[in-house]
């Protein structure tokens, strides 16, 4: 049992590295959001230090990822998403993944929406992907306006000003993945989940 321990702690540290890597983050700015010292973040990624639960759970939360994620448990348990919808500005949204700390997944009903009535844009750091499955969505990309039907789909930078909403007075679904930075400005910075 303390071999299959030690291979399990043996193997956090290059787990963090990678997803600090991945996030873009250099040590410095991952100590601020967690508390943790940059010393101690470099001690844990090189293997010199052995993580602990407290620290776990506060890198866990900036990452957004489960601590199963974070130290490679085997997954043993249910595999399927249990939602819990929440709504914002109208709209029904229903996480549909739950821990990867890459992309976050979502369905979403967007409201009718007067066919005359402009469609709301911002603009951010991130990547999203949109796929119509019922419905038709108006999506508007700067000056450009599009209108997605059913089994269509659109990507794009959000550092161009976009937004979404039925292309009609009647409601439509959509599947949205959204980057970490695109999942954060869109769903966290609104209003907590």
């Amino acid at each position: 049992m303390a071999d299959e321990l030690d291979m399990v702690l043996d193997g956090v540290a290059p787990r963090l590295r990678a997803l600090r890597a991945r996030r873009g983050l250099t040590l410095a700015e991952l100590s601020e959001p967690t508390g943790i010292s940059v010393s101690t973040l470099s001690r844990l990624e090189s293997g010199g230090r052995r993580p602990t639960l407290d620290l776990l759970i506060r890198l866990a939360g900036v990452y957004r990822a489960s601590l199963d994620d974070l130290v490679g448990a085997p997954q043993i348990a249910d595999p399927r998403v249990h939602p819990k919808p929440f709504f914002r500005e109208g709209r029904a949204i229903i996480p549909l993944t739950r821990s990867n700390p890459d992309v976050r997944a979502y369905k979403i009903v967007l409201p009718g929406h007067a066919p005359e009535k402009p469609v709301e844009q911002g603009a951010h750091e991130g990547y999203d992907w949109i796929y119509v499955l019922s419905g038709r969505v108006r999506l508007a990309l700067g000056d450009d306006e599009i209108v997605l039907g059913p089994g269509e789909a659109a990507e794009f930078d959000t550092r161009i000003p976009h937004g979404s909403a039925s292309a009609s007075l009647e409601p439509a679904e959509v599947i949205n993945l959204l980057s970490t930075q695109g999942e954060r400005v869109h769903l966290r910075e609104a209003g907590s989940a």
